[in-house]
């Protein structure tokens, strides 16, 4: 497995996604558990989780609680693997999300995280989305503390702006190590997120990197380009879109969510596939 890194910590190239395992559709628990073993199998060592990724009202953190059970079961060493999760977004139970950045809020968030996750530091804790009735300074400012307190190894915030990620790394100083931004090829509009991360050097963590979770299957029908060097190449197109995603930047690191043992397999294959400037120029034209 090729290697990242977030902050001071090296990460595989390629990391696995919960959501997909804790909401709408999701499989039952003994395939996800296998999904995540298979994850690690694999090589993979950054997992990334939130506090809302869950369905039912009263189930918040399903999925912070899924992985830990995962990773607990795991037969192998798990000491290296970094687990990212979030806080600031909230599912109400009705299919609705909704935010809540008050400091309060984020430092009893994070206090159930940590029980959820079951470590005394959270590796990665990511301010989820901006909430406009909350100064994002006031957010960010909470999440420092949190790191001051010794709750949170490194910082991350998500959903971000260019002048959120600068206002981010003032109160952050080095403490900010990645933005974690919608980034796939239905959904480019990140580009300056992601250049200003190049410029700070932060990582830059794309979600929903294959379209989503409903869109994924269709990737190579909706952008020819891609089902064409997968056909080429004898692999997906979803292999090709994380290899694109790799080339773009050294900063990314595509977090494709999961919910099966053989796509996250397939996920981490595209860390072996470089492709060629014609095949990237279109590519970046699809």
């Amino acid at each position: 497995m090729n290697s990242r890194r977030i902050g001071s910590t090296e990460v595989s190239a390629i990391g696995l996604g919960g959501m997909p395992m804790s909401i709408e559709g999701r499989p039952d628990e003994e395939r996800a558990i296998r999904t995540v073993h298979a994850a690690l199998d694999a090589g993979v060592t950054l997992i990334d989780t939130a506090d809302a990724y869950h369905l039912h009202a009263d189930e918040v953190g399903h999925n912070e609680s899924l992985i830990a059970r995962a990773l607990a079961s795991y037969g192998g060493d798990t000491s290296g693997v970094l687990v990212a999760t979030k806080g600031g977004h909230l599912r109400p139970g009705d299919g609705s999300w909704s935010v809540n950045s008050s400091p309060d809020y984020l430092r009893s968030a994070c206090e159930a995280s940590l029980k959820r996750l079951g470590v005394e530091a959270i590796g990665l804790y990511q301010h989820h989305r901006p909430d406009p009735k909350v100064p994002y300074a006031d957010a960010i400012g909470a999440v420092r503390d949190l790191v001051d307190a010794g709750k949170v190894r490194m910082a991350g915030i998500s959903n971000a702006n260019p002048e959120q990620i600068r206002q981010a790394r003032e109160i952050l100083g080095d403490r900010l190590v990645s933005v974690q931004n919608q980034y796939s090829p239905a959904f480019r509009s990140s580009e300056p997120e992601l250049a200003l991360c190049e410029e700070l050097g932060l990582a830059f963590l794309p979600w929903s990197p294959l379209g989503g979770i409903s869109r994924a299957g269709e990737l190579g029908s909706r952008f020819a380009p891609f089902a064409e060097v997968a056909a080429a190449r004898g692999v997906s197109p979803q292999q090709v879109c994380l290899a694109w995603l790799l080339a773009r930047s050294p900063q990314v690191i595509p977090i494709p969510g999961s919910s099966r043992p053989e796509t996250i397999r397939d996920s981490v294959a595209a860390t072996e596939l470089q492709l060629d400037p014609d095949e990237l120029a279109a590519l970046d034209r699809a």
